[in-house]
């Protein structure tokens, strides 16, 4: 494998592009607290059987899997994406699980509101704006590496899973600033219940007025 980049390769910056999609995400984030700071569940908070509060568990378990999966991957990416095709563990079954366990992720924080639509609603936004971002990462990683990287791709899936396709290895070199790194990164997504709860209140107390049901 040739790991020397072209000019056009080494003019993109990956760090820039995922800085973009933090701040599209940020500001995205930022629309929809602002528009369910009016908005409430459909569902009334009724106890632990009601299907607001089922809605909101199976959110924090998703928020769980998520920062667990996001930290998994971790280990095997972490300092490696631009030196070489990495495709095994995660990576030998799906080409970017790291995003994939941030929709996940994305839609637990939705749930937190009781709603199915927000889960939904924030999952779908982060599909799209990942989708944008891993277009341009794969224009680099095919000029990067060339007919490596194009055998990979035309391999495995880009988000969904293939689990017949797994492979791993006995040993890993693992980075651990980069693993604490992502696994810090992934807890935002714990924001969420917080935020969540107190807007709950807030609207209870007549503090904010609900103007719209979210089912």
């Amino acid at each position: 494998m040739n790991d020397a980049p072209n000019t056009t390769a080494a003019s993109f910056d990956i760090a820039a592009v995922q800085s973009l999609r933090k701040s599209v995400l940020f500001v995205l984030g930022a629309l929809a607290v602002s528009a369910l700071l009016f908005g409430a569940s459909l569902w009334p908070d009724g106890g632990e059987a009601s299907l607001h509060e089922i809605i909101e568990t199976i959110g924090r378990a998703l928020i769980v899997l998520a920062i667990l999966g996001r930290t998994w991957c971790s280990l095997y990416i972490g300092g490696r994406k631009k030196a070489e095709v990495v495709d095994l563990g995660p990576y030998s079954i799906c080409r970017n699980p790291l995003y994939v366990f941030s929709f996940i992720g994305a839609a637990g924080a939705g749930a937190q509101f009781g709603s199915m639509t927000a889960a939904l609603a924030a999952a779908i936004i982060t599909v799209l704006v990942f989708a944008i971002v891993v277009r341009k990462e794969e224009r680099f990683l095919t000029e990067r590496f060339g007919e490596a990287y194009l055998a990979y791709k035309a391999r495995v899936p880009r988000f969904v899973p293939n689990v017949r396709l797994w492979r791993n290895t006995t040993t890993l070199e693992i980075r651990p600033q980069l693993v604490v790194r992502t696994f810090v990164d992934a807890c935002v997504f714990l924001a969420a219940i917080p935020l969540a709860e107190g807007i709950e209140m807030a609207q209870r107390h007549a503090v904010l007025p609900v103007l719209w049901m979210l089912p």
